[in-house]
């Protein structure tokens, strides 16, 4: 049951597409979003003027503020329950701390990286979120602007814990999808008798797998 989703405010990606799609989650399953703005905090060199670390510190909390003011007003006009925090924190410790708070949601939405666009950082947090939160995270392509949708749902599976865990962490999506396509991508990894058993699993659930 996803009751409680986190989403990642990352003024280095499309934010569109990840506010559509957290709140088209939202609405699909009755559940509360908190938007976390992370600013990066500046911290002072020996080389850097007084001046400049002001400007940068000014100018990180305005991008913190002007995505969870943008978040707020979508969450408004979708009439969805929702907060937004702005959280300050070294840049080195923003992934760490994004997973943390993670652990106390049932489903982290991150936008995918443009390459052109996107710090190093947002890449990280990727990656903290996905093996350190212990949670489900939903990565949502930066070519996405339309909300959730699950008309046809692809999972993968090759018998072992991790394929077994992701199915598990999908299953409210699952049940709510059109059709669900069970594909395995190296026949050397799960035996062909696991297919109908895996398939007969879901169908226990109301997955038309």
């Amino acid at each position: 049951m996803i009751k409680d989703i986190l989403v990642n405010l990352s003024y280095g990606t499309s934010q569109d597409g990840v506010s559509n799609c957290a709140l088209s989650v939202a609405e699909t399953f009755g559940a509360h979003v908190t938007g976390i703005a992370f600013h990066p905090a500046v911290l002072g060199g020996v080389d850097l003027p007084a001046n400049f670390i002001r400007a940068q510190q000014g100018e990180a909390q305005e991008r913190a503020q002007a995505v969870a003011t943008a978040f707020d007003e979508a969450t408004r006009r979708a009439g969805v329950s929702a907060e937004t925090r702005r959280i300050e924190a070294d840049t080195g410790d923003i992934p760490g701390q994004f997973a943390q708070i993670a652990r106390r949601f049932d489903l982290s939405v991150i936008g995918q990286l443009e390459r052109d666009r996107d710090h190093r950082t947002a890449s990280i947090v990727i990656e903290a979120a996905l093996f350190e939160s212990g949670r489900p995270v939903l990565i949502v392509p930066f070519i996405q602007k339309d909300g959730l949708k699950l008309d046809h749902v692809m999972v993968c599976w090759d018998g072992s814990r991790a394929a077994t865990r992701a199915i598990a962490d999908a299953m409210p999506f699952l049940t709510r999808s059109g059709k669900t396509s069970v594909v395995v991508a190296d026949a050397h990894s799960a035996k062909s008798t696991e297919l109908p058993d895996i398939a007969t699993h879901l169908s226990r659930h109301g997955v038309n797998a």
